[in-house]
């Protein structure tokens, strides 16, 4: 029997928010405290038997930088139990989720909680680089006569706020920007990128409505009222191509095909898996869900290639596994876009582009749509930058056991032109 495999015994996410919603008030860390207790009540894990916690994030708080460890104690994790925080844009859970299974891989760690977390609600905005310089020389003032030099020397447009922009520090344009750069190379219209988003969501609202997504949640309560929170607020079942189509272009206003309909909205919200060996699951009672098989992060090129992380690492991880699409039951991709997916899409089936990208003869092959992102995706449920990664995995494995699948296969996109594919079996005893 082998006892060394690494599991997935379950997960759950807090609902996925629009940002400046009903979580408008709160600190990353306290979202990442419900994803975790609502993993701890669901597989009735005794906390005291987890090894460590790893949570990834992108917007982080000075004063929580290690989202983890904070998320942890506050839900009932022992004090004892080592927590750490990484980041990789949006693929940060997935990073986070890879270092859980390397820590059991490694035996440093039996059991472990990894996901991550994001609120752009809660983004920190601060002043200009000359401004803090003048108030990082500041600390030193002393004395009535030095805080009016300094007063002094102060302008109205100090006190104007830095805002945080979604760009690429490199080439210094937005993804969508990017994203628009790529859905032109490759060919992908606005009509195809609309009817994405109207199946997204309508997916998202069918997968809502029998349970499958509610399955997934645990539901919030925040002070005072601690009315529960139980639903995603940003899925729109009743989007209609013709509503959409009527948008006009977000990011190139004259030639755009990109628009808020077809691209993810910002989002607040958390996400938790449960890692362990197959022997500790047993030892513990707990019934896995899945079977972690394989993993890679890949990175490109940053000024043509930051969105088409999923078609590289799937290439690069059917390749090491020797399988096929056609050997995959369920594909989870991240939907940043619908014109990033139908971009990558394209890619995977593209001879020209396995020649002259992957060194291939022939295509990776034409991903299945009736296997694709069946309970809807980024673009409907919402996309917490830390934690997407954790639901992909979650839904993947609970879609195997749904449709009767054996194997899974994850993929994602992130800034830095990075991307992340794992491939994950539904959990049959050995």
């Amino acid at each position: 029997m082998k006892k060394n495999r690494i599991v997935l015994v379950d997960g759950c996410r807090t609902p996925f928010l629009k940002s400046g919603t009903d979580y408008m008030d709160l600190m990353s860390y306290e979202l990442g405290q419900f994803a975790i207790k609502g993993l701890l009540d669901k597989t009735g894990l005794d906390p005291r038997h987890t090894d460590a916690v790893v949570m990834g994030t992108v917007i982080s708080n000075l004063r929580t930088s290690n989202v983890a460890r904070e998320a942890a104690l506050t839900a009932g994790i022992p004090n004892t139990t080592p927590c750490h925080t990484v980041t990789m844009a949006c693929i940060s859970a997935n990073r986070a989720i890879a270092d859980g299974v390397y820590a059991l891989m490694a035996q440093h760690a039996q059991v472990v909680i990894a996901g991550g977390v994001d609120t752009a609600s809660d983004t920190p905005i601060g002043f200009t680089k000359a401004m803090r310089n003048k108030l990082f020389k500041a600390q030193k003032l002393r004395g009535t006569m030095d805080m009016l030099k300094f007063a002094s020397t102060l302008r109205p447009t100090d006190f104007i706020p830095d805002k945080p922009a979604i760009a690429e520090y490199s080439t210094n344009r937005t993804m969508g920007q990017d994203c628009e750069i790529l859905a032109a190379k490759y060919g992908v219209s606005r009509q195809e990128q609309d009817e994405f988003a109207v199946r997204s969501h309508q997916l998202a609202g069918k997968a809502a409505e029998n349970g499958n997504l509610t399955n997934e949640i645990a539901p919030v309560a925040i002070p005072p009222s601690f009315l529960p929170i139980a639903k995603d607020n940003g899925i729109r079942p009743d989007t209609t191509y013709e509503g959409i189509a009527k948008l006009s272009p977000a990011f190139d206003r004259q030639f755009g095909t990109l628009t808020a309909a077809n691209s993810s909205f910002l989002t607040d919200g958390a996400a938790a898996v449960l890692l362990t060996t197959e022997e500790k699951a047993l030892e513990l009672g707990l019934t896995p869900k899945a079977v972690i098989v394989d993993f890679t992060f890949t990175g490109q090129d940053l000024e043509e290639e930051l969105l088409l992380g999923p078609a590289y690492a799937t290439a690069k991880l059917l390749g090491k596994t020797k399988y096929k699409p056609d050997d995959i039951d369920v594909f989870e991709f991240h939907e940043a876009f619908a014109g990033q997916i139908l971009a990558n899409l394209k890619c995977l089936a593209s001879d020209e582009f396995a020649q002259q990208k992957l060194g291939l003869k022939k295509a990776i092959g034409h991903i299945p749509m009736d296997k694709f992102n069946l309970w809807g995706g980024s673009l409907s449920i919402g996309h917490p930058f830390g934690a997407t990664g954790a639901r992909l995995l979650t839904t993947a494995a609970n879609r195997l056991i749904q449709e009767n699948g054996k194997r899974a296969l994850i993929a994602a996109c992130a800034a830095g032109a990075h991307g992340h594919a794992m491939l994950i079996e539904r959990y049959q005893p050995a």
